[in-house]
């Protein structure tokens, strides 16, 4: 096993960072978060649906805005390489800004402030020098956004047995496949698809393809709606859609582990933002014990009430501290390389895992502490606790990591006899 040496406390770059993004939230999304409740069109967290199902285009364009102001004050990619245009952020660091940025923005426009699955990530660092300036520098700037396309109607855990591949033209190539469960795939300016382009050479079998959205085959297919609402999620239909061998991101045949560091960036994300969102949880439920009576009484009086605010209170901390010392520990091993380091993805798995279900528990019994209220469909409690069930599925599920754990402790105890 690894044991981490680097500081988990914040550096002082994430305190001028926390620093700027309170002003931002005040100076710049309040305003927005203002206009977009005089349009009527719904809020970020419960947007209103057109009538495809989809995100309505005035909550998306506040999102823009937001995403672009952001990228202009130097706040909307921390987690990007320095020398691409990011801010060099580690994980550890990360971790403190991810907390941050969801427990003061909550459930609003704030969080668009910070690139998500639609904006830069570990994987289109790979971009090639020729593809750069049209893909990832507009991206760092938040005047576009993209969408990570590995998953498919029948494949989800198993990658290995998709049907989407790519074949060579001269020194272009054609994809043709299906692919679905895409955040944004609905408003994508282009995609991160991953292809089967070697079939039968295991994880050397795929690549990642930059496919832009308006390339002739590519085609937006219908809505996804699920359990989150928020009108994000739907198919993709790419038919002999061709693509030039710069759109390559790496090399060929270095999809799969392309894309597992963005999954993986996904399942690291989970430390901050279970954490941010565990303590607005924790703050707004004990705001409600507080205030709420009951037989003349505040319930934050009855045991029954301070044990839920105890065990919300237990998780957030055990989950925040599992991940910081996780990710202190994978900031010396290299949480995205390519090849990953063999100790990695138990690590990995670790801090998903743990922060899972650690906070499906605060949600939980944050809907418990707000009783009926905590029901209403469109409250910070309820919406919290779709997302919290949410979790468990994306980015692999639950189970899987736990197949992760699990592989990583035997192999461990294998080397040591």
């Amino acid at each position: 096993m690894t044991s981490g040496t680097g500081s988990i406390a914040p550096s002082e770059r994430v305190t001028d960072y926390t620093e700027r993004f309170r002003t931002f939230l005040d100076s710049d999304v309040a305003p927005l978060e203002e206009e977009l409740a005089r349009q009527g069109v719904g809020t970020a967290w419960q947007p209103h649906l057109d009538e495809a199902g989809r995100m309505h285009r005035g909550v998306w364009e506040a999102r823009r805005e937001v995403q672009r102001r952001s990228a202009a004050a130097g706040l909307y990619n921390p987690h990007i390489r320095a020398d691409l245009g990011g801010g060099g952020f580690n994980r550890v660091e990360m971790q403190h800004v991810e907390e941050f940025v969801y427990r003061n923005a909550g459930l609003g426009l704030g969080l668009a402030a910070l690139a998500w699955t639609e904006g830069a990530n570990p994987a289109i660092e790979h971009v090639s020098d020729a593809a750069r300036g049209r893909y990832l520098d507009p991206l760092l700037a938040g005047e576009a956004t993209t969408a990570f396309a590995n998953t498919e109607p029948a494949v989800g855990t198993d990658v290995l047995a998709m049907s989407t591949h790519a074949r060579r033209d001269g020194s272009d190539w054609i994809i043709n496949g299906h692919k679905a469960w895409i955040t944004n795939s609905h408003f994508a300016d282009f995609v991160q698809i991953v292809a089967v382009t070697e079939p039968g050479a295991g994880t050397r079998s795929l690549s990642m393809f930059l496919v832009d959205a308006e390339a002739p085959g590519f085609v937006r297919g219908r809505d996804i709606p699920t359990m989150m609402a928020d009108g994000l999620t739907g198919e993709l239909e790419l038919t002999d859609v061709r693509v030039p061998a710069e759109n390559v991101v790496g090399e060929i045949g270095d999809g799969f582990a392309l894309a597992m560091s963005w999954i993986n960036w996904r399942r690291l994300c989970r430390g901050g933002m279970c954490a941010g969102w565990g303590s607005w949880l924790l703050d707004r439920a004990i705001s409600r014990a507080r205030t709420r009576t009951s037989g003349g009484r505040p319930i934050a009086d009855l045991q029954a009430v301070q044990h839920l605010l105890a065990d919300m209170d237990a998780d957030v901390y055990a989950a925040r501290s599992a991940s910081l010392v996780a990710q202190a520990e994978l900031d010396e091993l290299g949480p995205f390389g390519i090849p990953l380091h063999r100790d990695a993805p138990r690590l990995i798995s670790l801090v998903k895992v743990i922060n899972d279900e650690a906070f499906y528990r605060v949600a939980d019994n944050a809907v418990q502490v707000h009783g009926a209220t905590g029901l209403l469909q469109g409250s910070p409690e309820e919406k919290l606790f779709r997302v919290a069930r949410n979790l468990k599925i994306p980015a692999g599920t639950v189970e899987i990591q736990r197949n992760a754990v699990a592989r990583g402790l035997l192999r461990e105890t294998a080397a040591a006899r």
